[in-house]
Protein backbone atom coordinates (compact mmCIF):
# COMPACT_ATOMS: atom_id res chain seq x y z
CA UNK A 1 0.00 0.00 0.00
CA UNK A 2 1.06 3.41 -0.59
CA UNK A 3 -0.30 6.41 1.31
CA UNK A 4 -0.43 9.22 -0.62
CA UNK A 5 -2.43 12.40 1.59
CA UNK A 6 -3.30 15.83 1.13
CA UNK A 7 -4.29 16.31 -2.74
CA UNK A 8 -2.18 17.32 -5.66
CA UNK A 9 1.79 15.57 -5.81
CA UNK A 10 3.86 18.54 -4.32
CA UNK A 11 7.87 18.72 -5.77
CA UNK A 12 9.74 16.01 -4.22
CA UNK A 13 11.94 17.03 -0.89
CA UNK A 14 13.49 20.79 -0.98
CA UNK A 15 16.63 19.81 -0.32
CA UNK A 16 18.03 23.00 0.21
CA UNK A 17 15.69 24.37 2.82
CA UNK A 18 17.01 26.35 5.40
CA UNK A 19 18.68 24.78 8.78
CA UNK A 20 17.49 25.56 11.75
CA UNK A 21 15.09 23.84 14.39
CA UNK A 22 11.20 24.46 13.48
CA UNK A 23 10.15 23.78 16.93
CA UNK A 24 12.15 25.84 18.68
CA UNK A 25 9.28 28.50 18.87
CA UNK A 26 6.49 29.15 20.90
CA UNK A 27 2.80 27.94 20.87
CA UNK A 28 2.03 30.37 17.97
CA UNK A 29 4.80 29.43 15.59
CA UNK A 30 6.97 32.34 16.00
CA UNK A 31 10.76 31.79 16.88
CA UNK A 32 12.29 32.92 19.70
CA UNK A 33 12.41 36.81 20.47
CA UNK A 34 15.87 38.45 21.15
CA UNK A 35 17.31 40.08 18.29
CA UNK A 36 20.60 38.76 16.63
CA UNK A 37 21.19 35.66 16.87
CA UNK A 38 24.91 34.21 17.61
CA UNK A 39 26.70 30.48 17.91
CA UNK A 40 26.35 29.25 21.72
CA UNK A 41 27.83 26.06 21.60
CA UNK A 42 28.31 23.22 19.61
CA UNK A 43 26.84 19.65 20.34
CA UNK A 44 27.07 17.08 17.53
CA UNK A 45 29.94 17.12 14.86
CA UNK A 46 29.34 14.55 12.20
CA UNK A 47 30.89 11.58 13.73
CA UNK A 48 29.09 12.08 17.14
CA UNK A 49 25.93 12.39 14.55
CA UNK A 50 26.50 9.24 13.05
CA UNK A 51 27.25 7.25 16.48
CA UNK A 52 23.73 8.85 17.67
CA UNK A 53 22.10 7.31 14.49
CA UNK A 54 23.52 3.83 14.94
CA UNK A 55 22.94 3.36 18.52
CA UNK A 56 19.36 4.73 18.07
CA UNK A 57 19.47 1.83 15.39
CA UNK A 58 20.14 -0.82 17.27
CA UNK A 59 17.97 0.48 19.90
CA UNK A 60 15.07 0.26 17.56
CA UNK A 61 16.14 -3.27 16.67
CA UNK A 62 16.11 -4.69 20.23
CA UNK A 63 13.08 -3.12 21.29
CA UNK A 64 11.09 -4.82 18.73
CA UNK A 65 13.15 -7.93 18.83
CA UNK A 66 13.54 -7.18 15.13
CA UNK A 67 12.43 -4.98 12.43
CA UNK A 68 10.70 -7.48 10.09
CA UNK A 69 7.46 -5.45 11.22
CA UNK A 70 8.65 -1.90 11.96
CA UNK A 71 7.96 0.79 9.44
CA UNK A 72 10.32 4.54 9.92
CA UNK A 73 8.36 7.67 9.16
CA UNK A 74 10.24 10.99 9.17
CA UNK A 75 8.57 14.22 9.53
CA UNK A 76 9.44 16.74 6.62
CA UNK A 77 12.50 17.72 6.40
CA UNK A 78 15.21 16.84 8.56
CA UNK A 79 13.67 13.85 9.77
CA UNK A 80 12.50 12.07 6.35
CA UNK A 81 16.57 12.48 6.24
CA UNK A 82 17.51 11.07 9.77
CA UNK A 83 15.00 7.69 9.12
CA UNK A 84 16.54 7.24 5.56
CA UNK A 85 20.05 7.18 7.57
CA UNK A 86 18.02 4.91 10.34
CA UNK A 87 16.82 2.31 7.68
CA UNK A 88 20.07 1.98 6.08
CA UNK A 89 21.96 1.59 9.73
CA UNK A 90 19.55 -1.09 10.60
CA UNK A 91 19.98 -2.59 7.56
CA UNK A 92 23.79 -2.94 7.74
CA UNK A 93 23.69 -5.16 11.22
CA UNK A 94 20.61 -6.92 10.84
CA UNK A 95 20.61 -7.40 7.01
CA UNK A 96 16.31 -6.46 6.82
CA UNK A 97 15.56 -3.57 5.02
CA UNK A 98 13.04 -1.35 6.46
CA UNK A 99 10.08 0.73 4.89
CA UNK A 100 10.92 4.76 5.09
CA UNK A 101 7.49 6.96 4.84
CA UNK A 102 7.50 10.62 4.88
CA UNK A 103 4.25 12.49 7.06
CA UNK A 104 3.69 16.18 6.45
CA UNK A 105 1.78 17.27 9.37
CA UNK A 106 1.07 20.55 8.92
CA UNK A 107 -2.66 20.13 8.80
CA UNK A 108 -2.58 17.65 11.76
CA UNK A 109 -0.79 20.98 14.02
CA UNK A 110 -3.27 22.15 16.69
CA UNK A 111 -2.68 26.03 15.49
CA UNK A 112 -3.24 25.61 11.75
CA UNK A 113 -6.33 27.30 11.38
CA UNK A 114 -4.86 30.69 13.34
CA UNK A 115 -2.11 30.77 11.04
CA UNK A 116 -0.68 30.97 7.63
CA UNK A 117 0.32 27.08 6.74
CA UNK A 118 2.19 25.42 3.84
CA UNK A 119 2.40 22.05 2.42
CA UNK A 120 6.09 20.85 3.35
CA UNK A 121 5.88 17.91 1.60
CA UNK A 122 3.88 14.88 -0.05
CA UNK A 123 2.69 12.12 2.66
CA UNK A 124 3.66 9.06 1.49
CA UNK A 125 4.37 5.72 3.17
CA UNK A 126 4.88 2.35 1.06
CA UNK A 127 3.17 0.05 3.00
CA UNK A 128 -0.12 -0.42 5.16
CA UNK A 129 1.02 0.86 8.86
CA UNK A 130 -2.13 -1.39 10.27
CA UNK A 131 -0.39 -3.92 12.95
CA UNK A 132 3.01 -2.71 12.61
CA UNK A 133 5.33 -0.91 14.69
CA UNK A 134 5.35 2.63 13.35
CA UNK A 135 8.52 5.04 14.69
CA UNK A 136 8.06 8.38 13.55
CA UNK A 137 11.23 10.29 13.44
CA UNK A 138 12.32 13.82 13.53
CA UNK A 139 15.47 15.54 14.62
CA UNK A 140 14.11 18.21 17.39
CA UNK A 141 11.50 17.33 20.30
CA UNK A 142 10.49 20.59 21.94
CA UNK A 143 6.76 21.68 22.62
CA UNK A 144 5.39 18.19 21.74
CA UNK A 145 2.90 19.67 19.57
CA UNK A 146 4.47 18.49 16.53
CA UNK A 147 4.81 14.99 17.76
CA UNK A 148 1.08 15.03 18.84
CA UNK A 149 0.30 15.84 14.91
CA UNK A 150 2.40 13.39 13.61
CA UNK A 151 0.26 10.85 15.83
CA UNK A 152 -2.67 11.87 14.27
CA UNK A 153 -1.50 12.07 11.13
CA UNK A 154 -0.47 8.19 11.59
CA UNK A 155 -3.72 7.22 12.82
CA UNK A 156 -5.13 8.54 9.41
CA UNK A 157 -2.96 5.93 7.77
CA UNK A 158 -4.44 2.79 9.26
CA UNK A 159 -4.40 1.40 13.05
CA UNK A 160 -0.86 0.86 13.99
CA UNK A 161 0.25 -1.96 16.58
CA UNK A 162 2.24 0.56 18.12
CA UNK A 163 3.54 3.99 17.62
CA UNK A 164 7.46 5.18 19.23
CA UNK A 165 9.20 8.34 18.66
CA UNK A 166 12.52 8.67 17.88
CA UNK A 167 14.57 12.08 18.14
CA UNK A 168 18.38 13.57 17.27
CA UNK A 169 17.60 16.00 20.12
CA UNK A 170 15.17 16.57 23.17
CA UNK A 171 15.30 19.92 23.93
CA UNK A 172 12.99 20.31 26.56
CA UNK A 173 10.04 22.82 27.58
CA UNK A 174 7.22 19.99 26.93
CA UNK A 175 3.80 21.41 26.35
CA UNK A 176 2.04 17.87 25.82
CA UNK A 177 2.83 14.50 27.80
CA UNK A 178 5.03 13.37 25.14
CA UNK A 179 8.15 11.32 25.65
CA UNK A 180 10.60 9.93 23.32
CA UNK A 181 11.80 6.73 23.56
CA UNK A 182 14.75 6.75 21.04
CA UNK A 183 16.60 10.15 21.85
CA UNK A 184 20.04 10.88 20.29
CA UNK A 185 20.74 13.10 23.44
CA UNK A 186 18.76 15.16 26.14
CA UNK A 187 19.74 18.73 25.71
CA UNK A 188 18.66 21.04 28.60
CA UNK A 189 18.36 24.74 26.77
CA UNK A 190 16.48 28.39 27.39
CA UNK A 191 13.42 28.89 25.56
CA UNK A 192 14.86 31.95 23.99
CA UNK A 193 17.48 29.32 22.28
CA UNK A 194 17.15 27.61 18.78
CA UNK A 195 19.61 24.67 18.37
CA UNK A 196 19.95 23.99 14.56
CA UNK A 197 20.35 20.59 12.84
CA UNK A 198 22.75 20.63 9.51
CA UNK A 199 22.44 17.70 7.20
CA UNK A 200 24.41 16.64 4.43
CA UNK A 201 22.31 16.58 1.41
CA UNK A 202 19.52 18.66 3.46
CA UNK A 203 21.47 21.95 4.33
CA UNK A 204 24.95 23.53 3.65
CA UNK A 205 27.86 23.18 5.55
CA UNK A 206 29.34 20.53 8.09
CA UNK A 207 27.05 18.49 9.35
CA UNK A 208 26.26 18.57 13.36
CA UNK A 209 23.55 20.44 15.81
CA UNK A 210 24.17 23.87 17.20
CA UNK A 211 22.95 26.06 19.88
CA UNK A 212 21.86 29.66 18.89
CA UNK A 213 20.71 32.05 20.66
CA UNK A 214 20.02 36.15 21.36
CA UNK A 215 23.33 37.71 21.31
CA UNK A 216 21.89 40.12 24.43
CA UNK A 217 19.61 37.40 26.04
CA UNK A 218 19.97 37.19 29.49
CA UNK A 219 18.22 33.93 29.95
CA UNK A 220 15.24 31.99 29.87
CA UNK A 221 16.13 28.42 31.73
CA UNK A 222 14.27 25.69 31.46
CA UNK A 223 14.71 22.11 31.58
CA UNK A 224 15.50 19.71 28.51
CA UNK A 225 12.78 18.55 26.16
CA UNK A 226 11.27 18.44 23.00
CA UNK A 227 9.60 20.07 20.19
Amino acid sequence: MNAHVGGPRPAPIDDNQASGDPESRDADGKAPSGGHFVARAGVFDAADLRRAVTRIAHEIDERNHGVEDVVLIGLYTRGVALARRLAAAIESFAGTPVPVGALDVSFHRDDFRVRSVEPQGPTEVPVDVSGRAVVIVDDVLYTGRTARAAMEGVMELGRPRSVQLAVLVDRGHRELPIRADYVGKNLPTRRSEDVRVRLEGVDEGPEGVEIWGPADDAGDHGGGGDR
